[in-house]
C-alpha cells in the first residue's frame, strides 16, 4: 500500500485529492494519509476551483493529518512518495528538499520556473537515488495519445503541420494571486501554453528555432496572450496560442489542435476528436474517456509500485527540454517576435 503527502490544496491539489480518491475506491493500492497546506483554512475543507472541472466531492478531511511545513510531514508520517501542487516557482526547491529528506516526488506541470532550476531537481534526482516526474498531463490524454501513435505507426505519413490552442478566464482564484505574478508563475507562457509547448515536443522533438508574439494586458502578469512558430528542418508549419483573458462565462475553457499528415488529418475541438483521413469518410475514433491527471498518477504510482523509473512517460530531461523550449519563446516576445535559435 502505497502512502502518499500532497503538499498543496489549491486548485491543482484538489484536483490530485479527488483523484487519489478515486483510485482509493477502486481498491488500487494507495492512500493519501497527510496533506501539508500554509492555508489554515484548507483544514476546514476549503476547496478552490479553477478553469477546469476537476471535481468537488464532498472529503471527509478527519482521515488526514494537515502540516503547514513539509519536511515535518515527511518526517512524521510513514511516506512513499510526495506530490506537489505548489506555486511554480517553489517546484524546484520543494522537490529537491523533498528527495533529499528520501521521497519520490510527483510534481505538477510546469516542471519549473527556469531550465537552470528544472536541472537542480535532475541532479538531486540522481544525487538521491529517487524517482522524479512532472505531471504534463497531456502526455497521458487519450486524445493527444491517439495523434501520438499516428505519428509513430507512420499510418498517415509524415506531419506537415500541426496547430494548437487554449484559452479561457484569467486565472482569480490562486494563493496570494501567485499565478498573475511572472517571478512566481511565469505567467500565461510557462503556466498555461506550456501544455501546448511539451506536447509540441513530445509529439515532433524540439524545433530548430522559436518566434513568437505576446501581450501583456496589466502589468507584472507575464504575458497573458502568446502565439509562438516553431520552426523544424523539415519545414512543417507548426504554430500554437493561448489566451488567458477570454473572461466570459459562456466560453468556460477549450484546449484544441489540428494536425495534418500527408495522408490525413486528425482534429480536437469542443472536446470531440475526429479522424480525417484523405480520399476516406472520417469518424471519431474508440478511444478511451478517461482524464489524463487520474491516468498520470496512476502511472507515477506504478512506478513506484514496480520501480519502472526508466518507463516513466514523461522523463525528467524532456520536461526540462519544454521548459527550455519555453525559455526561448519568452526571449521571442521580448525582442518583438525575433527569431531565436535554440
Amino acid at each position: 500500500m502505497l502512502k502518499v503527502g500532497l503538499v498543496g490544496l489549491g486548485f491543482m491539489g484538489n484536483s490530485h485529492l479527488q483523484n487519489y480518491l478515486r483510485l482509493e475506491e477502486e481498491g488500487f493500492p494507495i492512500k493519501l494519509v497527510a496533506i501539508c497546506d500554509v492555508d489554515e483554512a484548507k483544514q476546514g475543507g476549503a476547496l478552490v476551483e479553477g478553469n477546469l472541472p476537476t471535481g468537488v466531492s464532498p472529503v471527509d478531511f478527519s482521515q488526514y493529518t494537515f502540516y503547514q511545513d513539509m519536511a515535518e510531514m515527511i518526517e512524521k508520517e510513514d511516506l512513499d512518495y510526495v506530490d506537489l501542487c505548489l506555486p511554480t516557482y517553489l517546484h524546484s526547491p520543494k522537490a529537491v528538499e523533498a528527495m533529499s529528506l528520501g521521497m519520490p516526488v510527483f510534481c505538477e506541470k510546469p516542471m519549473a520556473i527556469s531550465s537552470e532550476a528544472a536541472q537542480e531537481m535532475i541532479d538531486a534526482s540522481e544525487k538521491y537515488g529517487k524517482q522524479l516526474m512532472i505531471g504534463q498531463t497531456l502526455r497521458f490524454f487519450p486524445s493527444y495519445l491517439y495523434v501520438k501513435e499516428t505519428i509513430d505507426s507512420g499510418r498517415y505519413g509524415k506531419v506537415v503541420a500541426g496547430s494548437f490552442f487554449r484559452g479561457g478566464t484569467t486565472p482569480i482564484w490562486s494563493w496570494e494571486n501567485w499565478l498573475l505574478k511572472k517571478d512566481k508563475s511565469g505567467g500565461c507562457l510557462l503556466d498555461q501554453h506550456i501544455h501546448d509547448v511539451d506536447t509540441i515536443n513530445w509529439l515532433f522533438g524540439p524545433p530548430e528555432s522559436v518566434s513568437t508574439s505576446g501581450k501583456v494586458i496589466n502589468e507584472g502578469n507575464g504575458y497573458d496572450i502568446v502565439s509562438s512558430n516553431y520552426h523544424y528542418a523539415d519545414g512543417k508549419v507548426v504554430n500554437a496560442e493561448d489566451d488567458w483573458t477570454i473572461n466570459n462565462d459562456d466560453f468556460g475553457f477549450e484546449m484544441r489542435f489540428r494536425v495534418n499528415f500527408e495522408r490525413g488529418t486528425i482534429i480536437l475541438e469542443n472536446g470531440k476528436l475526429r479522424d480525417y483521413p484523405h480520399g476516406d469518410k472520417s469518424f471519431e475514433p474508440d478511444i478511451s474517456k478517461e482524464s489524463g491527471y487520474y491516468l498520470e498518477i496512476k502511472h507515477f504510482a506504478e512506478s513506484i509500485l514496480n520501480n519502472t523509473q526508466a518507463d516513466l512517460r514523461v522523463p525528467s530531461a524532456s520536461a526540462k527540454q519544454t521548459i527550455y523550449i519555453a525559455e526561448k519563446e519568452q526571449a521571442s516576445a521580448d525582442a518583438n517576435g525575433k527569431r531565436v535559435s535554440l
